[in-house]
């Protein structure tokens, strides 16, 4: 059976490789030319011309046995991750202090105790500098092992400030270790979930949240434990649906990085991901003219050399600015404008395959299958929802479901009555198993359970009844949570106007696009 560019993570690594980092390899490995480097150029040259990895092919291309190919493999890794981080120690921050620790360690070893001691001051001031303060521990350390150890004539005063800084950045790194530690259960809890469900999700995730959180977050000042503290709040406030409040933490996530731009080069994926989710806020919201900004100033920076410069934060830089240029079109009614980026987007994940996770592909899906539900095509749209529900993954359990309600809507929409009955109480019986079912979904599922019993004349007074009774629960912060997948308020509507989906949410732009949001003043209790 062929393995394919997800399996073999040499193959991986060499076709992620740039023209620049291939030939730098070329020039490291040749200055050696031992046999058995010799063999991995060769071995090198086979993979980079291959298009799918195939060890049987291989094998008859190359004068090596099984044994030899997979010891050959594991070197030639090896010496490909020695290249790259040769050529790319001076253009990153981490490379540059663990090198910079590496070769204190080598000097302490040899007995060059203030050589050692002279590279590690070097070390400390760029760790300072980029606000490094976990390598600063370990930087700190070694001075603390060497002074102990060793008589080196430092003064009392250097050893007494050394003792000093290291209490303060162990109490940094407990601050910073827990505001990061929420921050990822948070996420977490959003990846595997979605929104929150009902009020006893709401009453967890406080609980959750203060037992988690910092008593008091008055006096942070470091770039580190701001990040965290604002990423823990987005994501508290995002699972809550409490859009105002993800915005206002979004909005500060990205001003952090923008009142320290040095920080963006040294922690591009924070970056990144505050600008994603400031967008996803500001489309929560339908604040349509800062979200053009902010679109606007994302694809300059993803376009500039800082953003083109890291393979792995340049993929998904591209992930979501094409999540929000979708998001763009699904909140203006743009449907079908919006259909015109589906061919690129599917031939570029199909590129990325190997980079990008699991959860981007099943967001993707359901986005593009509501953009062709938007626009009447239901049958491509059926297509798409089943991408998710054939998907069998412990991932997005509302996505899951809401993918099936949607599939649902297309097959009403095409008048497949034949299979609403049986389909509908399959995704009755689903939603309620996941936990999923709100005021909103119980009222949908009372209409199409009715709707096989009443004809095609009768059915727009069940429809004013469905709308009259979900209409006031828009803003309701648990309710919410359906609408935030699909318009459903805009359906009905079209259906009762005879217009078509993407008429009235168009029309619902033009009226609301000037609108402005103030956020409220920040309050650091959850």
């Amino acid at each position: 059976m062929m393995a394919n560019r997800s399996t073999d993570i040499l193959f991986q690594l060499i076709h992620s490789l740039e023209k620049s980092e291939k030939r730098h390899f070329k020039l490291y490995i040749k200055r050696s030319s031992g046999n058995e480097d010799l063999k991995i150029v060769q071995l090198f040259d086979a993979l980079d011309k291959m298009q799918d990895y195939d060890e049987k092919i291989l094998l008859k291309k190359l004068p090596f046995t099984k044994s030899q190919l997979s010891n050959l493999k594991t070197h030639l890794y090896k010496q490909l991750l020695a290249s790259l981080r040769l050529l790319k120690t001076t253009e990153n921050t981490d490379l540059q202090l663990s090198e910079h620790m590496d070769n204190a360690s080598l000097l302490y070893n040899k007995g060059l105790k203030h050589q050692s001691l002279k590279i590690l001051e070097r070390a400390k001031e760029i760790a300072k500098a980029n606000n490094k303060l976990n390598f600063l521990a370990q930087l700190l350390s070694l001075e603390k092992k060497i002074e102990t150890l060793h008589i080196t004539r430092s003064t009392l005063e250097k050893t007494e400030k050394l003792t000093i800084e290291a209490r303060e950045i162990s109490d940094h790194i407990d601050r910073v270790t827990r505001l990061s530690n929420l921050a990822l259960l948070l996420y977490r809890w959003y990846v595997q979930n979605g929104h929150a469900r009902n009020e006893a999700d709401v009453k967890k995730l406080r609980e959750f949240f203060k037992q988690n959180t910092l008593l008091d977050t008055s006096n942070l000042d470091d770039f580190y434990e701001k990040l965290y503290l604002y990423q823990s709040y987005s994501w508290f406030a995002f699972i809550r649906q409490d859009f105002i409040m993800y915005y206002r933490y979004g909005q500060k996530w990205v001003d952090l990085f923008e009142n320290e731009p040095l920080m963006i080069s040294v922690e591009t994926g924070h970056y990144v991901k505050g600008m994603h989710n400031l967008l996803n806020a500001l489309f929560d919201l339908r604040h349509f003219s800062k979200f053009q900004v902010v679109l606007k100033k994302f694809e300059e920076y993803y376009n500039s050399p800082q953003g083109q410069h890291h393979d792995n934060f340049r993929i998904h830089t591209w992930v979501y600015i094409h999540l929000a240029k979708i998001n763009w079109h699904l909140m203006t009614g743009t449907f079908k404008e919006g259909l015109t980026l589906v061919p690129e987007i599917i031939g570029q994940l199909k590129e990325y395959a190997s980079y990008i996770d699991h959860h981007r592909i099943l967001v993707f899906n359901y986005k593009i299958a509501t953009l062709y539900f938007g626009s009447g095509d239901y049958n491509t749209s059926i297509d798409y929802l089943h991408l998710i529900i054939n998907d069998h993954v412990d991932l997005r359990y509302d996505l899951q479901c809401y993918a099936r309600l949607v599939h649902l809507l297309a097959h009403y929409e095409l008048g497949n009555y034949e299979l609403m009955e049986s389909l509908t109480k399959s995704v009755y019986r689903f939603m309620a198993k996941m936990k999923n079912l709100t005021v909103v979904e119980e009222e949908m599922f009372k209409f199409l359970r009715k709707s096989f019993q009443i004809s095609r004349r009768e059915i727009k007074p069940e429809l004013e009844k469905l709308l009259s009774k979900i209409k006031h629960l828009e803003y309701n912060h648990i309710e919410t949570r359906s609408f935030a997948y699909l318009d459903i308020i805009s359906w009905l509507e079209s259906k009762l106007q005879d217009k078509t989906m993407s008429e009235i949410i168009y029309a619902k732009y033009l009226r609301r696009k000037d609108r402005k949001v103030k956020p409220e003043p920040v309050m650091l209790k959850a």
